[in-house]
């Protein structure tokens, strides 16, 4: 469909950030070269450039950071809950003067367009630093016991679709508790975590409060196996959530799993159309759906399918796809060539079962890892499009008849994190919301989040909330007798 404006690119400039050719694993406020010696490459994945060489931890590089942060608990925990929340107010603020070149950053590293990690990302960064450091002196007073102390060392397992938000979720509430920290990045988006390390310094943090480890997966099951770490926090796939399970079964560490997600966007007959249109882009097509709580799933009365496509078709065609740094953009690059290649596989799948696929017309680029906006239709519930998790922007519509219906096709999941209901009827969406098992439930809007309130799922997408008071209670015990563990 052809546009009725005609943009001209408006490129953000790459030179507010300077990548170092190479970087070490950031270790007791030092960086440092990995003790093995080896090294991977990060990329960009909408032009496949290298970007940097980074350290590539190991076991040993571990050990050293858990015994760092084991070192630096002693007198981080001992601080005055004020005095840990000045550290974080200075991360924070850090964070709001160096925003223009961490999205930058983040999406050259990542591949999501500039104006979602300027306008969305770096904003919650800040906040949810911002918004524990608040936290940091009213402990007593979180509900979880007079005097809650701090577990110990927290091993932090993050992905790569949110690199710098994700660490702001698990690193912020754990300073503001006492904890001290090991991070472990995604390899392929390692930047921006390193670039914290930098703030950190610039904050004055003491040094082992947080250590950074870039590495591939041995190094973040190391650090989930560690008999030194008192909290394991992971956000990824559902397959890792479970081994990590099974390595901490039986052991003292307490642990959070946000896994992955099938999320139900349901529309009723009397919801405003061109509303829940722009809520179902936002919700399945941000970050090019590689977003743990997508609205993958499109549930649409029976009765305004039609009118809903036609819609829903009309505004992805305005969709632009490109240079993730133009500020026109809408739709970014893939992460990597290896999630590409899983989207492509189970969209293919969902044409060989029998689902209806459509894109609009769109030109990809020849360099890098990119997948057009694709909507599936004629789809039932036993079509592996309807049930597994793609990662990807691609759309499963199905439809419903009655509210118990929608309902029932909702939780018809293995996953339980997120969910959505468009209606102009308060009552209905109550009543719908209060039987779906989601662990977020949005009403007339999709992926909004806030510092204050907490996130996570059900079933096989985890448990345990991160943001708001309850995302304080993972890294916190009742008082106990000094010197128990």
């Amino acid at each position: 469909m052809a546009s009725a404006f005609e943009y001209a690119p408006a490129p953000e400039s790459r030179s507010v950030v300077d990548i170092a050719p190479s970087y070490g694993l950031f270790i007791d406020g030092e960086f440092t070269e990995a003790a093995e010696g080896k090294v991977f490459k990060t990329v960009s994945p909408s032009t496949e450039e290298v970007l940097s060489e980074i350290a590539q931890a190991g076991e040993a590089d571990v050990d050293r950071a858990v015994k760092a942060a084991r070192k630096a608990f002693v007198k981080w925990s001992a601080l005055p809950g004020s005095e840990r929340a000045k550290y974080l107010f200075r991360i924070a603020r850090i964070i709001q003067e160096r925003s223009r070149e961490l999205a930058v950053l983040e999406t050259l590293d990542n591949g999501k367009p500039i104006k979602e990690t300027r306008d969305a990302d770096l904003p919650l960064v800040a906040a949810h630093f911002f918004y524990y450091a608040g936290w940091a002196d009213k402990l007593d007073h979180a509900g979880f016991g007079a005097n809650p102390r701090p577990l110990g060392v927290a091993g932090q397992v993050i992905p790569w679709n949110f690199p710098l938000l994700m660490l702001a979720w698990k690193i912020a509430p754990a300073l503001a508790t006492g904890n001290t920290v090991v991070l472990k990045p995604a390899e392929t988006t390692p930047l921006t975590a390193l670039f914290f390390a930098d703030i950190c310094h610039q904050a004055g943090l003491p040094k082992g409060v947080v250590n950074i480890l870039p590495g591939y997966g041995d190094a973040g099951a190391a650090l989930v196996a560690h008999p030194d770490v008192d909290k394991v926090a992971f956000t990824g796939s559902t397959a890792v959530g479970k081994e990590i399970a099974r390595t901490v079964a039986g052991s003292h560490k307490k642990v959070t799993l946000e896994l992955g997600g099938k999320g139900a966007n349901i529309v009723f007959d009397d919801a405003p159309i061109d509303q829940a249109v722009e809520g179902i882009v936002n919700g399945i097509f941000f970050n090019q759906g590689q977003v743990c709580c997508a609205g993958s799933r499109l549930l649409v009365q029976e009765s305004i399918h039609d009118e809903l496509l036609d819609s829903l078709k009309r505004r992805l065609s305005t969709l632009r796809l490109g240079d993730p740094l133009d500020k026109n953009t809408d739709i970014g690059a893939i992460n990597s060539s290896e999630q590409l290649s899983r989207i492509t596989s189970l969209v293919e799948q969902g044409e060989a079962e029998g689902a209806e696929r459509w894109s609009p017309a769109c030109e990809l680029p020849s360099a890098g890892y990119w997948f057009a906006p694709t909507l599936f239709t004629n789809v039932t519930q036993a079509h592996t499009v309807a049930r597994d998790e793609i990662f990807g922007p691609v759309l499963s519509v199905l439809t419903f008849r009655t509210p118990d219906e929608a309902v029932a096709k909702a939780n018809n999941s293995a996953y339980g994190l997120s969910a959505g209901v468009w209606s102009e009827k308060g009552s209905r969406i109550l009543a719908v919301a209060n039987k779906l098992r989601a662990g977020v439930v949005w009403s007339n809007t999709f992926n909004k989040f806030d510092p204050t309130s907490p996130f996570g799922g059900y079933k096989e997408s985890g448990f345990g909330r991160e943001g708001g008071r309850h995302g304080l209670e993972a890294y916190l015990a009742p008082s106990s007798p000094e010197g128990e563990r």
